[in-house]
């Protein structure tokens, strides 16, 4: 397997076009690190493609492991490589932002080097099913298989919506299925298991007991709690030492530890309330700041009373 050089790298120019174009300060840190990985790799390969790909036999007989991690960063050509990092650009940015920096980090590293692993267990299956060696010898490079886990996970924390392939409005819950089959017919050297392996990978982490087997191994991890994200999330300007103002870090005093949602309930509720007060006895008393609630529900004929008054001022 050779790298395929066609002179001016069109596909890197168009990749780092939409880089700029997107704009640096608007991606995340762990996938603008990995987007500048994977083009630092394509412009100075550690190995040949030959040394780093993937496959049964150089993996599980030869136990060349290293190619779990080389083989994900490497790619066939300028290609390969804008086609992947530019859904990269567009999954990370929704997932980390989603689940945190060092959440999405986490993911990465273990779906790359997994996916390597599901992939030679499916190649290994195909050979021995169809009784054809070759498949051991089948040798792969590229992101493309954490994208699709990307994918499944994706469609997971943000359901919903339709995709977009060749044409066909689909679900996209089930577009990565759709997107698997339709890659191999247009692309016949693309890597069929590969693929796969991510949608896989994906539905373990989304279905299986991958997330708990990683935040086991991770100690209970606080960054698979939503709540703590959260809190990451809002208290990390009051951490930074050359913030001039000291903010509080516990939101909860203002919050009363609601959710977002729960706050503009309230809010809401507040408002309608105070507006059918407006003309009442109590139009002076001073509401305590933050939410509140009258201390009883109002019967249906002291609301209709209260509208009339108001209509009266008007």
């Amino acid at each position: 397997m050779q790298r395929r050089r066609r002179g001016i790298d069109v596909g890197l120019i168009l990749l780092l076009s939409q880089v700029f174009q997107v704009g640096l300060e608007n991606i995340p840190p762990v996938t603008l690190g990995i987007l500048a990985l994977n083009v630092f790799v394509f412009l100075k390969p550690l190995k040949p493609l030959l040394k780093v790909c993937i496959s049964v036999d150089q993996g599980y007989y030869r136990k060349d492991w290293q190619r779990l991690l080389l083989a994900p960063v490497h790619h066939a050509d300028d290609w390969h490589l804008y086609f992947n990092m530019v859904s990269l650009l567009w999954k990370g940015i929704k997932l980390e932002r989603k689940l945190g920096s060092v959440l999405f980090g986490y993911i990465i590293a273990v779906f790359s080097v997994l996916i390597g692993i599901v992939y030679m267990v499916l190649e290994f299956a195909l050979a021995e099913l169809l009784n054809d060696p070759s498949y051991k010898m089948n040798c792969a490079v590229g992101f493309s298989g954490v994208l699709f886990a990307l994918k499944v996970l994706n469609n997971h924390y943000h359901p919903g919506g339709t995709s977009n392939i060749m044409g066909i409005p689909v679900s996209s819950r089930y577009a990565c299925w759709l997107e698997l089959v339709a890659i191999h017919l247009c692309s016949p050297g693309t890597s069929f298991a590969g693929h796969l392996a991510g949608i896989l990978v994906g539905l373990m982490y989304t279905m299986g007991p991958l997330k708990m087997l990683m935040k086991a191994t991770a100690g209970g991890f606080s960054y698979f709690n939503d709540s703590a994200r959260q809190r990451d999330y809002n208290s990390g300007y009051s951490r930074h030492p050359s913030y001039p103002y000291n903010t509080p870090g516990d939101y909860d005093m203002y919050t009363g530890g609601l959710t977002e949602e729960e706050q503009f309930e309230r809010a809401l509720r507040n408002s309608l309330h105070d507006r059918g007060f407006s003309a009442g006895s109590h139009s002076n008393e001073r509401r305590p700041y933050g939410f509140w609630f009258p201390p009883e529900q109002l019967s249906e004929e002291e609301v209709r009373r209260q509208r009339l008054n108001r209509f009266d001022r008007w």
